[in-house]
């Protein structure tokens, strides 16, 4: 439902002071420039806050809480979750103009991205908005109210059927029309946000089984000469639809350093090649063709032996010693559908070896997996390694 224009305007008010008050507060002698974006010299240090089994956007004094609660831990880096389940986290006028709704409902009368960006900047922590759906429409709601209002963004397999994923339904990736959207709403925040850069998840995708919609047919036939395989995992066919996801990860990095050249393009994909095969992830080129400042691949594994393989096999056979760098992985610390909850000894481990390796920082799922059995993750953490 679209808000009152009485309402629009006192949301864009509220933004707009906010926005004031960085500059002003933060940025005196440069009220245009935007923070500078360079690493931390300790590392990466970061976390996500999500929107789902997770209280922190629900209120400013949540959002104050735990911002504390991560300085005091040791945290330098922070990734709120701006998109997801088809709605902004913050008022989007692309979002206002295109669907008729500003924000998440949940949200309505306040911006938790401006709240969250002050108390962030109140500590010394630095904000990169995560756009966690991606390409996604919705979550087994058969493309939500994004595909109800533009059924032609809908990806399709090959029986023509829309693209579902684990119960996510998808937008097609491949489509100018749908990139130009995503890609609106990331540098919507880059422009009007005094972050440190923004971030893509594993859903800046493609499910391999898609891009059989006629729009993406029609282009193959027109580039190639050939039609679609039926088989989705054919190497020219799979490579050819990658490297569409590719170019938008190019075009996406150049825009967001047209804006500021500081501001950092974070990426959290699948591991490779999985990501590859699966969802049409090359982030290998992405590195190798310096697309991304920071990757952040998921390496979601319960023992450490599974952690271990994947930081190995990365580091041994994928990256060169410079690339390596630029990984900070990701750290499963729990999952709240699987009931699953990190022990500290091995967070403890798997961070020891990623600095053996070289790897000098990580980011981990997610911030309530840190208050889980009082706090226990978190002390380990301020107690050791991030003290």
């Amino acid at each position: 439902m679209a808000f009152f224009p009485s309402f629009q305007s006192a949301i864009r008010s509220f933004t707009s002071a906010l926005k004031q008050r960085f500059t002003a507060e933060f940025y005196p002698q440069n009220p245009a420039a935007l923070p500078s974006s360079s690493a931390p010299e300790c590392g990466m240090r970061g976390v996500w806050i999500p929107s789902t089994d997770c209280q922190v956007l629900t209120s400013k004094q949540r959002i104050a809480e735990a911002i504390n609660f991560l300085a005091d831990t040791g945290f330098n880096t922070v990734f709120p979750v701006v998109w997801n389940r088809g709605f902004t986290t913050y008022p989007s006028q692309i979002m206002r103009e295109q669907f008729g709704v500003e924000i998440d409902a949940r949200y309505q009368g306040r911006d938790p991205l401006a709240e969250l960006i002050v108390e962030a900047n109140r500590v010394g922590l630095k904000v990169i908005p995560w756009f966690e759906y991606g390409f996604v429409s919705s979550y087994n709601l058969n493309g939500g109210h994004l595909l109800a209002k533009k059924p032609e963004w809908a990806a399709r397999d090959c029986n023509g059927n829309l693209l579902k994923k684990n119960k996510f339904e998808w937008m097609n990736s491949l489509d100018p029309e749908v990139q130009d959207f995503l890609l609106g709403l990331m540098l919507e925040v880059a422009r009007n946000y005094p972050v440190h850069g923004v971030q893509g998840d594993d859903r800046i995708a493609l499910p391999c089984e898609g891009g059989y919609d006629a729009k993406t047919v029609k282009r193959y036939r027109q580039e190639c000469g050939r039609e679609p395989p039926q088989n989705c995992r054919e190497q020219h066919w799979l490579h050819w639809r990658a490297d569409i996801i590719t170019e938008f990860v190019a075009r996406l990095h150049r825009e967001l350093k047209a804006i500021n050249p500081d501001l950092l393009l974070s990426m959290s994909p699948s591991p490779y090649d999985w990501g590859l095969v699966e969802y049409l992830q090359d982030s290998l080129s992405w590195v190798d063709k310096k697309l991304v400042d920071m990757l952040h691949p998921q390496f979601y594994r319960r023992d450490f032996n599974g952690y271990k393989q994947l930081l190995d096999r990365l580091i041994d056979g994928q990256l060169t010693c410079e690339q390596v760098s630029c990984v900070s992985p990701g750290i499963l610390l729990a999952n709240r559908g699987g009931n699953y909850s990190m022990n500290p000894e091995l967070l403890l481990q798997v961070i020891a070896y990623n600095r053996a390796r070289g790897v000098p920082g990580e980011v981990l799922f997610f911030y309530e997996g840190l208050r889980d059995n009082d706090n226990a993750l978190a002390e380990a953490l301020k107690n050791g390694p991030y003290g």
